[in-house]
């Protein structure tokens, strides 16, 4: 804990853990979609389209979970 009692936090930005657990959600966010999409293609058999549309999809949702978390600290 740090001394003025704030649980750990040093200064007004971020901790560590926040960071951390950013990165999960952010790997979460874009490989989910992406892997949905690619099980798409390979059984509708309509080339990288719906890989495309995964990774636009993750792309934005990492966007917005990035926006959502860090929108205090901006």
């Amino acid at each position: 804990m740090s001394p003025a009692g704030d649980g750990g936090t040093t200064g007004p930005g971020p901790s560590g853990f926040e960071f951390l657990g950013l990165g999960a959600l952010l790997a979460v966010a874009v490989i989910l979609p992406l892997v949905v999409g690619i099980a798409l293609d390979a059984n509708t058999h309509r080339g990288p389209l719906f890989s495309l549309v995964g990774l636009l999809v993750g792309v934005g949702a990492a966007v917005a979970v990035t926006y959502k978390r860090l929108r205090r600290y901006l």
